[in-house]
């Protein structure tokens, strides 16, 4: 009985402690520090040793500009021998917001004093000068504390506070010299440069980063230089200078993998930088023992000669496929090769019977249910193109069965939605988006989103769905390649169809067509419309950022860009292209990305 009584009183203790530490933290967050010094006073009288509770109650006292009672508490704390010497930084710091400077030095240097007694309080009273934002302090801390045990590294903290008081060519020798020595990941140390770099090549930093690294490189030829160099060059979009170090680092490890030449053409790629991403792949080509890589650079080739294709073009990229199924033929390991053709012959050739034709035969290959799945989405995209719907429907349905939580299984789902919104078949179409807003995939869900909006608005306002037959047949003439019978059918929409609520998706839709074909003023004319018009609806953070992009890569107007990138930052937080707005508009105003 007697034990049952102890267990029942610690449990009581426990409880009232629980909730006075809830308490104390829930008025101290909300301001309230009247009512959370009476619990943090009583949690340290019950808690003596409790280093939180004893911080807490400072902090609290000094919000309070209670300095005395702060003073008074940590003399008490401090006549214990075995106190801790941050203490001392926390009587220095009660000091500093009293405005005395002097007698908060005398407390700082003898919390320094304390690490000759044991080095290994150099951390934490390093790491607490750092919280105060006491840089020197820290730096001296650190220093004395690997000076007394060399067994000590605080190195990467150093660097850190190097960047903080902006003595950047310190900083990054400080955390190059921890790479090399093996002491901490170069991708650690990345991300912490990275707070420090732009996307400008003659920023005063970046020069710094530059040249430091070119040091070592002379010093030392060692292949973390040229990854390194490699990389800054990648931030600062200067994608040959990358690529001239990508070669020097595959040369140096022979028998290595392109994967990361490869990654460095896709993003020259992205990037509009086609003349550099065609020599990455070039070289891929030319240099690839391994049968797969080489043939996903050919094809990487091909690619860039179909962005702007001529008969000519056209003509030569046919040989190729010839050339290159001649060489690999129908096999599980080139299905890339038989979808790029398939691809190719749909919409770039208008045959899209010889395609159905090569996919199907490429079905019967021993395949996995990824690998099924793959040239089954390829396959429906062109029976979608030569308008057979009903058999594009049940190659999608078949991979949203057999592949329910993946994203291969979404992209179906989403195409049968599409399918079914060219068919004329918009409930069904609904039902099948609706299950989409929630996919994982953001862009799917964002995409899904869109397209559940156009029909579920114009639904209701036009019961016989007249205006959105015609945007579903604008839009699968846009996907058939049929420019210019789309921008005409838009046409019909924006003049017969005025005040509707259709009328923004048509502008929108119609400018992105215009600035494919490269009537940039024109597009730019429907963009305007929709951010003048519809400034409240749901394409405007579309109509923005297609303006901002537009200004920025084609019409070179940076700031008319940065206007519209901005407008996306403060007006619409929750859009789908906030995060890239904001990265774009730090870009062009010349700030650090990340």
């Amino acid at each position: 009985m007697k034990a049952l009584h102890t267990i029942a009183i610690l449990l009581i203790t426990f409880s009232t402690v629980a909730q006075d530490d809830f308490l104390a933290k829930q008025y101290f967050n909300d301001g309230d520090y009247e009512k959370a010094v009476v619990y943090y006073e009583k949690l340290t009288d019950k808690n003596p040793s409790r280093t939180d509770y004893t911080e807490a109650l400072i902090a609290t006292y000094q919000q309070l500009e209670r300095y005395t009672d702060a003073e008074n508490f940590l003399l008490e704390k401090l006549k214990n021998a075995r106190a801790y010497p941050t203490l001392f930084i926390e009587m220095g710091y009660n000091y500093r917001l009293q405005n005395q400077p002097e007698k908060a030095k005398a407390y700082y240097e003898k919390a320094i004093a304390k690490i000759d007694e044991n080095p290994n309080y150099g951390y934490g009273i390093g790491y607490r000068f750092q919280k105060y934002a006491l840089l020197d302090e820290a730096l001296k801390a650190y220093t004395r504390a690997m000076e007394l045990n060399p067994q000590l590294d605080y190195n990467y903290q150093m660097a850190r506070i190097y960047g903080e008081q902006g003595n950047i060519e310190k900083m990054y020798v400080s955390y190059l010299n921890l790479i090399s020595e093996g002491k901490t990941s170069k991708s650690n140390v990345l991300r912490n440069i990275d707070d420090f770099i732009t996307a400008d090549a003659e920023n005063e930093n970046n020069l710094i980063l530059k040249k430091t690294l070119l040091q070592n490189a002379q010093k030392n030829p060692d292949i973390l230089w040229n990854e390194l160099l490699s990389w800054l060059f990648v931030q600062q979009k200067q994608y040959g200078s990358a690529f001239r170090q990508e070669k020097a680092i595959y040369k140096r490890l022979e028998g290595s993998n392109m994967q990361r030449l490869n990654a460095l053409g896709n993003l020259a790629l992205e990037d509009s930088e086609t003349e550099t991403a065609q020599e990455i792949f070039q070289y891929i080509a030319d240099n690839s023992a391994d049968e797969v890589t080489k043939l996903n650079a050919q094809l990487n080739l091909i690619d860039i000669q179909l962005l702007e294709p001529t008969k000519k073009s056209l003509e030569a990229v046919e040989k190729q496929f010839n050339e290159l199924i001649n060489i690999h033929g129908y096999k599980a390991q080139t299905l890339q090769l038989q979808v790029a053709y398939a691809n190719f012959l749909t919409f770039k050739q208008e045959t899209p019977e010889q395609a159905i034709k090569i996919l199907k035969q490429s079905l019967e290959l021993p395949l996995n249910a990824r690998g099924k799945a793959f040239v089954k989405l390829a396959l429906g995209d062109i029976l979608v193109y030569d308008k057979k719907f009903n058999e594009a429907l049940i190659y999608f349905s078949q991979i949203q069965q057999n592949l329910k939580n993946d994203v291969l299984g979404q992209n179906a789902r989403f195409k049968v939605a599409q399918t079914s919104f060219y068919k004329g078949d918009f409930d069904w179409a609904l039902t099948q988006l609706k299950v989409l807003r929630s996919s994982t995939s953001q862009l799917i869900a964002n995409d899904a989103m869109q397209l559940s909006l156009l029909i579920s608005d114009n639904s209701l306002e036009d019961s016989t769905q007249t205006a959105l037959k015609k945007y579903a047949r604008a839009d699968l003439l846009a996907y058939q390649n049929k420019t210019k019978e789309a921008i005409t059918e838009l046409n019909d929409i924006l003049e017969n169809h005025k005040g509707e609520k259709i009328e923004d998706e048509a502008l929108l839709k119609q400018g992105e067509l215009l600035e494919s074909t490269k009537a940039y003023e024109a597009a730019e004319y429907n963009y305007q419309k929709i951010t003048e018009f519809y400034a409240n609806g749901i394409l405007a953070d579309d109509a923005h950022f297609a303006l901002a992009e537009l200004y920025r890569n084609k019409l070179n107007q940076p700031e008319k860009a940065k206007s519209h990138y901005e407008k996306i930052i403060y007006n619409y937080q929750d859009s789908y292209y906030f995060p890239q707005a904001r990265k774009n508009f730090r870009m062009l105003r010349g700030d650090a990305v990340n």
